[in-house]
């Protein structure tokens, strides 16, 4: 049971969980007022992957639960170097407008809110970043998650990747002539060793006669 429990907990902790906001929404409808709890919550690994999802339940927990599952369908990628991002952006969603810069190792994350939530889920530690208009942190997360999703690669980067790609399957098909090359081999001494003639048998008595 311990053995179950810790790979659970293992498995768990991959991701890390960061709750923005939790507000009470209150529904107009015909029977009445309908009270629930929205949440907006932040998941990543700290290493280029996050998401941002929204829950609303009748429940704390449950809205909670509900973000964190959205959050998770809505994992994105986020391209990195070393620990920083690879440029500039500045980014407008609605009345939040949001820039992100490049630092140099060391720097820390500069920045506030939920911005410095987000980037700290994705990995990134050196960072200079500024808010402008709104305080209103979804706005604000919105805006930070559309910044990393318009941020590209640098291209040398995306060479030797493509250098890395092309080697390793230069070597596969080094690796594969190579064994056709055996077969091959191994076919043609097998035919070989079918193909050796028979040593005739001499009768004794053709030898008695002579």
């Amino acid at each position: 049971m311990s053995k179950a429990n810790s790979q659970k907990g293992s498995s768990q902790k991959e991701f890390e969980e960061i709750l923005i906001s939790l507000d009470r929404v209150t529904k107009v409808t015909a029977g009445g007022r309908q009270l629930k709890f929205r949440a907006f919550v932040v998941v990543g690994n700290k290493n280029g992957k996050v998401g941002l999802g929204m829950g609303k339940s009748n429940e704390v927990t449950g809205s909670i639960q509900k973000a964190v599952n959205q959050a998770k369908k809505n994992f994105m990628r986020v391209p990195l170097n070393g620990f920083t991002i690879p440029h500039e952006i500045s980014v407008k969603f609605k009345s939040a407008k949001v820039l992100l810069m490049p630092a140099a190792p060391g720097t820390g994350l500069i920045a506030g809110s939920s911005i410095r939530q987000i980037l700290d889920c994705a990995g990134v530690k050196d960072v200079l970043a500024k808010r402008f208009g709104t305080t209103n942190k979804i706005n604000n997360a919105k805006a930070t998650m559309k910044a990393l999703a318009l941020l590209r690669e640098l291209p040398w980067k995306k060479n030797d990747k493509n250098k890395d790609d092309l080697n390793n399957n230069a070597q596969k098909n080094t690796t594969e002539i190579q064994l056709e090359k055996n077969v091959d081999q191994n076919k043609k001494q097998d035919e070989g060793r079918k193909e050796e003639p028979k040593a005739k048998v001499v009768n004794k008595t053709n030898l008695k006669k002579s």
